[in-house]
């Protein structure tokens, strides 16, 4: 029998994918109608360049939601999927603001300076330490001290706080859903300590110490 979860994820094991299945797993931990089935797609083998998975994201990415709800509605790109699930799906705000709020605002803020700083720096410092053909000094360093330049305004931000966004000391959002990932895996990309980070290290230890964030950590399984 075809599954009837409301949504089907399309993703890897990697810190995208893992932003996505992080948020899902809360939502499915407050609200009834939040499930999902899960299709993991092995990036190694170029399977998200095949025709079928181009026609749902032409850019050839993990991860993708199908809204199976909403009519097979599909979305791609980390930030526009933890958006569209806030919008329909966090219906009393736990991980977000109302939209005519600053706190809104911010949110936006620290998501699209995670997408234009943490996430392609600190990949690139992956690929470099990881992946690449041949060693290059120059760009290994590059990309760890630009790396750990983000993590100082996370550093910054994170002063007498315990999460990005809200009033007082914070509440947990997708602002934070959506850099956590990265940073914790930080010795992947050639950190081996964020000890220089003391705000950045106790609100990695406190986001991970939530059972859907290490629900979400395990997807796919």
């Amino acid at each position: 029998m075809a599954s009837t979860k409301p949504f089907l994820l399309y993703t890897g094991p990697t810190p995208n994918g893992h932003k996505v299945s992080i948020y899902l797993e809360e939502l499915k931990a407050l609200y009834p109608n939040v499930d999902y089935d899960v299709e993991r797609i092995d990036i190694s083998t170029n399977r998200q360049k095949e025709p079928w998975f181009i026609a749902l994201n032409p850019n050839g990415r993990i991860p993708v939601l199908v809204d199976r709800s909403r009519d097979n509605f599909v979305i791609f790109e980390t930030a526009a999927i933890l958006l569209y699930l806030a919008q329909h799906y966090d219906k009393d705000k736990k991980f977000f603001f109302d939209a005519e709020t600053n706190e809104a605002s911010e949110v936006l803020q620290w998501i699209f300076w995670a997408h234009g700083g943490v996430g392609p720096m600190q990949g690139q410092a992956n690929h470099f330490n990881r992946a690449a053909p041949e060693d290059i000094p120059y760009a290994k360093k590059r990309y760890i001290d630009e790396t750990k330049r983000l993590y100082g305004v996370l550093e910054i931000r994170l002063a007498n706080r315990d999460w990005l966004v809200g009033p007082g000391r914070g509440k947990i959002s997708i602002a934070d859903l959506n850099v956590i990932p990265w940073v914790r895996i930080h010795t992947y990309a050639g950190i081996d300590s964020i000890d220089e980070f003391p705000n950045v290290k106790a609100w990695l230890e406190r986001t991970l110490e939530r059972p859907a964030v290490q629900a979400g950590i395990a997807v796919p399984k």
